[in-house]
């Protein structure tokens, strides 16, 4: 009889969950005008756990900077990082930046969507691209470019 009746013992409270360092990535998007590339680090930035670009998806070169070619690239790397057991990723945007284009292309927008809706979560999205802070020489020399 004594067996029977045990005392419930009150829940100890819980803490919100925070993510968990090591199941947590670094995707990385360097996007140019003509192409899309993806990097998966860990939070180091060391160890490269996954990676692909718009050009290992399509055939033709012209395809490589689209949205298409960028959305199968994010996919096969949040694949990757799904199957090491990471749920959780930053992400940091780069543009070709310095004389380039200070703008991302394309590809950008599209892994950032692609990422949201492969049930990863994301922690921050932020934009490294080098921007000058003195005056770089262009290319093209002292009469520019003469077509």
């Amino acid at each position: 009889m004594e067996t029977e009746e045990k005392k419930e013992q009150p829940a100890a409270p819980v803490a919100p969950k925070q993510p968990d360092r090591r199941k947590t990535a670094i995707v990385h998007v360097f996007s140019s005008k003509n192409d899309t590339i993806i990097t998966a680090t860990d939070m180091s930035g060391a160890e490269t756990l996954a990676w692909a670009s718009g050009g290992m998806m399509v055939k033709s070169d012209r395809e490589e900077g689209r949205p298409y070619a960028a959305m199968q690239a994010a996919s096969t790397v949040m694949t990757h990082l799904k199957d090491k057991g990471i749920f959780y990723v930053h992400v940091r945007i780069r543009a070709p930046g310095g004389v380039g284009s200070k703008t991302p292309g394309a590809g950008a927008q599209a892994v950032v969507r692609t990422i949201a809706r492969s049930g990863v979560r994301i922690g921050k999205i932020e934009d490294v691209t080098p921007l000058p802070t003195d005056s770089m020489k262009r290319k093209g020399g002292r009469r520019g470019r003469r077509v």
